[in-house]
């Protein structure tokens, strides 16, 4: 179980990175960009996730989830007001995750915590917000590609390199690592 939240924390990483990776190709005045009416722009994406981040992750094992101070509808209010705001609540909500992760051990892996009044063991809270986040990081990613177009950096294999890249990885021994490890900065 240790080894699953070793892979849970390397998976939210790589979805954080992803997400810097994307916003940090931003121009400055597409931060608030839609490609309709009712979609969200970056901004907005970036604002859920930091409330559903504080919201999840503070005093995760001892209180509900869902906490009485959040504003969830306020987080589909586009009111950021620059790049640089943007990016100091995205680092705000994932800082608050990791503080939380890196408290959680493995006897509490099974312990019970509530989201709404819902009980979910550590794993299932845990499995919840890594497929509810990176979900939406892929819609930054998918957003932040379409308003960068054709100067769009790749974020992990480019396009056309896979087959050189799997020769690459057949090359190496075989042996147990995490996909992210490549990726990731550490």
């Amino acid at each position: 179980m240790e080894s699953y939240l070793q892979s849970a924390i390397k998976q939210f990483k790589y979805y954080k990175m992803l997400g810097d990776k994307s916003i940090s190709q931003l121009p400055e005045e597409q931060i608030h960009w839609t490609p309709g009416e009712e979609s969200n722009s970056i901004a907005v994406i970036v604002k859920h996730l930091r409330g559903n981040m504080l919201s999840r992750w503070t005093d995760f094992l001892s209180s509900d989830g869902e906490k009485i101070w959040r504003n969830r509808d306020d987080e589909f209010t586009d009111d950021i007001l620059d790049k640089e705001n943007l990016i100091k609540i995205w680092q705000e909500g994932w800082k608050c995750l990791f503080h939380a992760l890196d408290k959680v051990t493995e006897n509490d892996l099974e312990t019970i915590v509530y989201i709404r009044n819902q009980g979910h063991t550590v794993v299932e809270a845990i499995n919840r917000q890594l497929a509810h986040y990176s979900y939406h990081v892929g819609q930054i990613v998918y957003l932040a590609r379409m308003i960068v177009g054709e100067n769009w950096q790749t974020l992990t294999i480019g396009k056309g390199k896979s087959q050189e890249y799997n020769n690459e990885k057949f090359l190496q021994e075989r042996g147990l690592r995490h996909f992210t490890d490549e990726f990731l900065d550490e």
